[in-house]
């Protein structure tokens, strides 16, 4: 793409183009056809007319029409276009002069003699094409404004993917820091191999977050140095497994962490020991899918709150962003207590997670044991 003054040289559309050179053979097709059918050497001269009169129109596109009638100047838009007409009937007039010096037949020669029904005949012609003139602009202008809106819809997305990453960032950043306050109240061994970890992790959170997209085995070694550091704190079944090809793949960065970390606190957050937390990250061809289980026995209202805090909201917006018809977030909450399993409390329960996550998602609500599953599945493509 070329630039003028740090602006971008924008190319003609095709369909500009394709009026332009409409404009350029209508009249000396349509006279050829209609007035000279047998004589293909005037049909050459008349392409060649139009050809030198055509700069003019374009002049009259880009100048005339948006410094006058795009500036309300309505008046002197039509007295300018006055002008103009009168200015390509004396071009015409002073080309058909020169050709009538050279050797033509009395019918060319009526053709190009300047007479009523020439006058005519070049008039009509004239105010057709500088109308098509006028309305290409119309066409160029609408086509400039959607691609700026399209512009603009994109920085505005932009935007909000920083907007919703900064936020993103200093959240998962304080519940580490949380995780490293408990080891240093225990006095823990442990909190220097966790601040190093958090080293690793902060690294991948300044220089790689800044890209629109990072590999997946990135991501996944930053998931992994996550899991490490809640293990180094907990005492839990914790089993991370990857299914499939990753190589080549290219992901959101932090699109899974929220996840995970709600699964870790959900996870910790018994009152009864043997928590666990079972992720699963399955790459496809097409689709990345990835599953956190953990148990809970936390009360399904309780639950549907916390699944409306800042790294799960956040997360949803990110997909509602980057992916807004081309994933499944599926959230399965289950209780093991006997009289939870009422219709109505069911019903209750739906309602309000549905209200969280309406349109977009796929919820379900299944009460039958003590796990809570959260399921995403996007839709992506190889680098």
């Amino acid at each position: 793409m070329e630039f003028d003054n740090d602006r971008p040289i924008k190319p003609a559309y095709k369909i500009e183009i394709f009026y332009w050179v409409v404009l350029g053979i209508m009249s000396p097709l349509v006279n050829s056809l209609t007035l000279f059918w047998g004589d293909i050497r005037i049909w050459a001269v008349l392409f060649l007319v139009n050809l030198i009169v055509l700069p003019a129109y374009l002049l009259y596109s880009a100048t005339i029409v948006p410094r006058f009638f795009f500036r309300n100047r309505y008046t002197s838009f039509i007295l300018v276009s006055i002008l103009f007409f009168i200015a390509i009937q004396v071009l015409l007039f002073t080309i058909y002069s020169v050709i009538l010096k050279f050797r033509v037949s009395p019918y060319e020669q009526s053709y190009f003699t300047y007479n009523y029904s020439t006058i005519i005949r070049e008039s009509l012609w004239g105010i057709i094409n500088m109308s098509l003139a006028a309305g290409i602009f119309f066409i160029k202008k609408a086509l400039d404004e959607k691609d700026f809106l399209i512009s603009l819809e994109k920085d505005n997305t932009s935007f909000k993917l920083k907007y919703l990453r900064s936020q993103l960032n200093p959240h998962f950043l304080f519940n580490t820091l949380n995780s490293i306050y408990s080891l240093s109240l225990q006095k823990s061994d442990k909190a220097p191999e966790v601040v190093v970890k958090l080293a690793d992790l902060m690294r991948y959170m300044i220089y790689d977050c800044n890209e629109e997209k990072v590999p997946l085995n990135k991501e996944i070694e930053f998931i992994q140095n996550y899991i490490e550091i809640e293990k180094i704190r907990y005492k839990a079944d914790v089993r991370f497994t990857v299914d499939g090809e990753t190589e080549g793949i290219m992901i959101e960065p932090l699109l899974f962490i929220s996840f995970i970390e709600n699964g870790f606190k959900h996870a910790f957050d018994n009152s009864y020991s043997g928590a666990f937390i079972y992720i699963t990250i399955k790459a496809e061809p097409e689709q990345i899918a990835l599953t956190v289980i953990n148990n809970t026995n936390i009360d399904l209202e309780t639950q549907a709150k916390r699944i409306h805090g800042t790294g799960i909201k956040n997360s949803k917006s990110i997909l509602e962003l980057l992916y807004p018809a081309s994933y499944a977030l599926d959230i399965i909450q289950t209780d093991k207590e006997e009289e939870r399993k009422s219709e109505l409390r069911i019903k209750h329960a739906r309602e309000r997670l549905e209200t969280l996550y309406p349109d977009s998602h796929t919820l379900d609500v299944i009460l039958s044991n003590n796990a809570f599953t959260v399921s995403l599945i996007i839709k992506t493509t190889a680098a």
